[in-house]
């Protein structure tokens, strides 16, 4: 290959990370703005507050199986060159329809409730196919030492919006429901529809080897995805229920919006340095020495004695999040190389579906709430990374002795 068409390989290569990028962050604000609105819109169908949670649960529950089924079309759709980036714009087209349809719906009163309902599972079901899917595109096209990078950078996007969640919610909670569904509904399938044409232009100059037959996970992916169902966890515990109470040992509530975006810095920054170890020592190996550092990092955390040394310990707690996801997204499409990038890429997204969902359960349920259940909320967290961790490591450790045996044996 010439220098030229590599380069031109590279242009090609980070416009579609630059895509996905935009992908993960447009639908995760429009996840944030879904959330942010829900409880006025469920008001308005007469859906009383406190089932909202239970809604949400059901998001979390569809996604959890959506993930994966949308995984496993995606590897079935590849051997078919474009099919792929039409089903993803078709079917972004259907979640985008009932996206907007929400609040409009909302206004016709209790009247329309089933019909609210219905439009939330079609939306659930349907935004699934701009998770998995359009990973699968790095998996399936780019060249293997390409994968870490552009993992980080498709990542990037859904760190950025979880930078930008918090003043999000300062901005919209007043406004109209109508518009910003609208906006973010359009901008998310302008962007689909972009990344199914670099699908198209890929899939006709670089054709995928033929899908095999589906099969059964063996031994190494299975424990992959326990490991990231417990690092989810950690991470739904640690963020989302223990990081507000922790900042509030030392700060107002209205500093909050400047606080918490400080995990997210730490996730951004850490993802693109870790994904050079990734390329060169591989996905678990960063998977599990960043849940171990990880785990250290919450550890600070729940021990911090001032503002400052917690600012620090959320910082490193963002960074190996953020390595832990754009390893277990490197090391999806490793393990699933032999056809199935789409599979394993959808159950790391069912995955943290199901870490989502047990998180909001542990809410619905009050155990916040429960002094008796405080200790195991504060530190599960950090048993939940370790535990993940040293278990990846081992993993790791024993699949590169296996590679030497293999090694060793063939040179002999």
């Amino acid at each position: 290959m010439t220098t030229t068409q590599l380069s031109a390989d590279n242009r090609t290569a980070n416009r579609t990370g630059l895509y996905l990028a935009v992908l993960q962050l447009v639908f995760t604000l429009g996840w944030t703005t879904y959330v942010i609105y829900l409880p006025k819109l469920a008001a308005e169908v007469g859906i009383a507050p406190s089932a909202v949670i239970l809604i949400l649960m059901l998001d979390q529950a569809i996604f959890t199986i959506a993930d994966t089924a949308m995984g496993i079309a995606a590897d079935k759709l590849t051997p078919y060159v474009g099919r792929l980036g039409l089903y993803v714009g078709f079917v972004t087209a259907i979640s985008c329809a009932a996206f907007v349809a929400l609040p409009f719906v909302a206004g016709a009163g209790a009247a329309a409730q089933g019909w609210f309902i219905a439009l939330i599972v079609v939306w659930s079901v349907t935004s699934s196919a701009l998770r998995a899917p359009p990973l699968t595109l790095l998996g399936k096209y780019r060249a293997k030492p390409q994968v870490p990078f552009l993992a980080a950078l498709a990542m990037l996007g859904y760190g950025v919006a979880g930078a930008v969640s918090p003043y999000l919610g300062v901005v919209l909670r007043e406004h109209d429901a109508r518009l910003p569904f609208v906006i973010s509904s359009v901008v998310l399938l302008l962007t689909a529809l972009g990344l199914s044409r670099i699908e198209h232009a890929e899939a006709r100059e670089t054709s995928p080897p033929p899908a095999e037959p589906a099969k059964p996970l063996g031994l190494v992916p299975i424990a992959f995805i326990v490991a990231m169902v417990a690092l989810a966890l950690g991470y739904q515990l640690h963020f989302a229920m223990n990081s507000t109470p922790s900042y509030l040992r030392f700060a107002g509530p209205d500093e909050l919006p400047w606080l918490m975006p400080v995990f997210w810095i730490g996730f951004n920054i850490a993802m693109f340095p870790a994904s050079l170890v990734v390329k060169h020592r591989g996905g678990l190996i960063v998977m599990g020495a960043a849940g171990l550092l990880g785990a250290v990092a919450i550890a600070a955390a729940e021990l911090a004695g001032s503002l400052n040394t917690l600012i620090v310990a959320q910082f490193l707690a963002g960074a190996a999040w953020g390595c832990m996801l754009m390893s277990a997204i490197s090391a999806a499409l490793a393990i699933g190389s032999t056809g199935a990038e789409g599979k394993v890429t959808g159950l790391v997204f069912s995955a943290l579906a199901l870490g989502t969902f047990a998180r909001m359960a542990a809410v619905a349920g009050g155990l916040q709430k429960m002094p008796e259940y405080a200790p195991l909320l504060h530190w599960a967290p950090v048993a939940c990374w370790s535990v993940a961790g040293a278990g990846l490591l081992v993993i790791a450790a024993a699949r590169l002795q296996g590679d030497a045996h293999v090694r060793a044996s063939a040179g002999g």
